[in-house]
């Protein structure tokens, strides 16, 4: 999802400590990060579904 660039760009450390932007660490997104987990929603819940995160079931109702 990310390019190369930017996730080169976020890993530095910015001047300011409110600059720094949080990114998934699989696919790079910057929105819709889960800080308890360190990935995004789409990627948390592959995770999920392959039963990789411990603790975490998809619900079915």
């Amino acid at each position: 999802m990310a390019t190369t660039a930017k996730r080169v760009k976020d890993a530095k450390k910015p001047k300011f400590k409110s600059r720094q932007h949080n990114r998934c660490q699989i696919c790079g997104r910057p929105r819709a990060f889960l800080r308890k987990f360190g990935v995004c929603r789409l990627c948390f819940r592959g995770l999920a579904l392959k039963g990789e995160i411990p603790g975490v079931v998809k619900s079915s109702w």
